[in-house]
């Protein structure tokens, strides 16, 4: 099964290639609009994950930046960073893509006018 990332990188590879109908950039806004509330699920869910961590580096170590540092270098903090680049990488495309759909339609409006 395809996992939220990939879902979100097919959109943004397709967004890339430039050749983009304004219909189909109305769907894949969509998509991510829809799509954008599981990753925010993803990242508060990592977030999580990495703070129970975190507490237990604080509990094990003397040193808080000794303990933040080990903690930084675990796979649960390599998925919380993911996550919050997948929100943001998101949240941008939706931005281009509703920018974009702007610009049509401004093209549309001064060509009939």
């Amino acid at each position: 099964m395809e996992n939220l990332r990939d879902m979100i990188a097919k959109r943004q590879n397709e967004i890339a290639s430039g050749d983009l109908h304004p219909a189909r950039a109305s769907d894949i806004l969509k998509e991510l609009s829809s799509l954008y509330g599981n990753v925010l699920d993803e990242v508060r869910r990592c977030q999580m994950q990495y703070n129970r961590l975190l507490v237990e580096f604080y509990d094990n170590e003397e040193k808080a930046n000794r303990a933040k540092l080990k903690a930084e270098a675990t796979p649960e903090y390599e998925a919380f960073l993911e996550a919050k680049n997948t929100d943001k990488l998101t949240l941008e495309m939706i931005r281009a893509l509703k920018y974009f759909l702007r610009q049509k339609e401004d093209e549309l409006k001064e060509t009939n006018n």
